[in-house]
């Protein structure tokens, strides 16, 4: 048998037919930038998440960097976000030319730690009554914003996150580029900061066929900001009112989406299901940590990530009985040699650390069978049985 991480094949034979009529319309009427199929998906994507705006651009990550711009941060801010995640969250940052700075991870989720954020503001930072600024003391650069991850489609423990924002005059960013359709009580994952952004890259719950992203925003002011600057900062034809970007959706993009996000509830719930399988068959195999969900959260499961002490060696063990798993960002960011100038050392966030040594992307797409599902738990199950000696622990 072979068990795929991800096949994009089956999902996209299941709606042939829809995305083949939806590209055709839009070569029909040449609208390929913007235009009436991109303005549809974005109407259709604020009504799913339940916001007034928003916007589609060309990528998360121009997202997430086009929102930090329209927020006023540049060159000498400071933006604190996590170290476990795609680097195009702190890229967004430095793209702005402000420094990302980190605080670490809770280690049931692998979200955003509150206690840490606050415990960061509270004693590497003072306010400034005078600009009403948050001033990093060792930096001495303004703290600008907060970025929390949705990391694997499960949202961060954002209440307490926005409480301690809000305390301290800091608009927050949520990267929900791997939570399309997670709720963190009752709201979506996106809705509950001042701005979400969204990637709809191709392996994602909702995936275009090539790239795209998408702001959400209650502020109109913000998301007005948004359609200017990917557009080359005009709000008209040739009328430039600031320095923007390329960063339009493609109508075949729009058009795309469109089709998908009919099937994005029926997806998750595939994925849910296929998660409580494997909870459910690998729950009484030593050696392994599971996904925890959260009591107040709604898990999509981008990813189904274990935690296990020799996980290079199983990832090995799986992939020769045809198996494909991945490893998900085996080297934090502030490791990374792109960031080497922020001068972080090894072991300044632990679990952080902890969490890319030791967590291995089991296969998880809607269409998994029970049938693939129970072949990978049985291949685990043999693996830890005849490595009793090295796995007889949790991490």
């Amino acid at each position: 048998m072979v068990v795929p991480f991800l096949d994009l094949n089956l999902q996209h034979e299941s709606i042939k037919g829809e995305i083949n009529q939806a590209v055709q319309q839009v070569f029909d009427s040449s609208a390929f930038v913007g235009g009436p199929f991109v303005e549809r998906f974005e109407k259709q994507w604020a009504s799913f998440c339940g916001c007034r705006h928003a916007v589609g651009v060309s990528s998360g990550t121009d997202a997430l960097w086009m929102v930090l711009l329209a927020l006023g941060i540049g060159q000498g801010d400071e933006v604190i976000t996590v170290p476990n995640t795609f680097i195009a969250t702190a890229e967004a940052i430095s793209n702005c030319g402000a420094t990302p700075v980190f605080v670490d991870i809770e280690e049931n989720s692998f979200n955003m730690d509150p206690q840490k954020l606050k415990d960061f503001l509270e004693k590497s930072c003072i306010y400034a009554p005078s600009s009403r600024m948050i001033i990093n003391k060792t930096t001495k650069r303004l703290v600008k914003a907060i970025i929390p991850v949705h990391l694997y489609g499960q949202p961060a423990d954002m209440d307490p996150i926005m409480e301690i924002a809000r305390a301290n005059g800091l608009p927050v960013v949520e990267d929900a580029s791997q939570a399309h359709g997670a709720s963190y009580k009752e709201k979506l994952a996106g809705t509950i900061g001042d701005a979400g952004c969204f990637s709809f890259y191709p392996g994602k719950n909702l995936g275009a066929c090539g790239k795209a992203g998408a702001v959400v925003t209650d502020n109109p002011e913000l998301a007005q900001k948004i359609r200017i600057l990917r557009n080359h900062g005009r709000p008209g034809r040739y009328l430039h009112t600031m320095i923007g970007w390329n960063g339009m959706m493609d109508g075949i993009q729009g058009a795309v989406l469109s089709v998908k996000l009919e099937h994005l509830n029926k997806w998750n719930e595939s994925r849910r299901k296929a998660a409580a399988l494997y909870s459910e068959k690998l729950g009484q195999i030593g050696g392994l940590k599971l996904p925890i969900e959260s009591g107040q959260s709604r898990h999509v499961y981008n990813v189904y990530g274990v935690f296990t002490k020799n996980r290079d060696h199983l990832m090995t063990t799986l992939l020769k009985k045809n198996i494909h798993t991945r490893i998900h960002y085996p080297i934090p960011i502030y490791l990374q040699k792109a960031y080497q100038n922020l001068h972080y050392e090894k072991g300044s966030f632990p679990l952080a650390e902890k969490f890319a040594k030791h967590v291995l992307s089991l296969p998880i797409f809607p269409e998994i069978t029970e049938t693939q599902i129970d072949y990978v738990a049985e291949s685990i199950k043999n693996w830890v049985d005849t490595n009793q000696e090295a796995h007889l622990h949790l991490i």
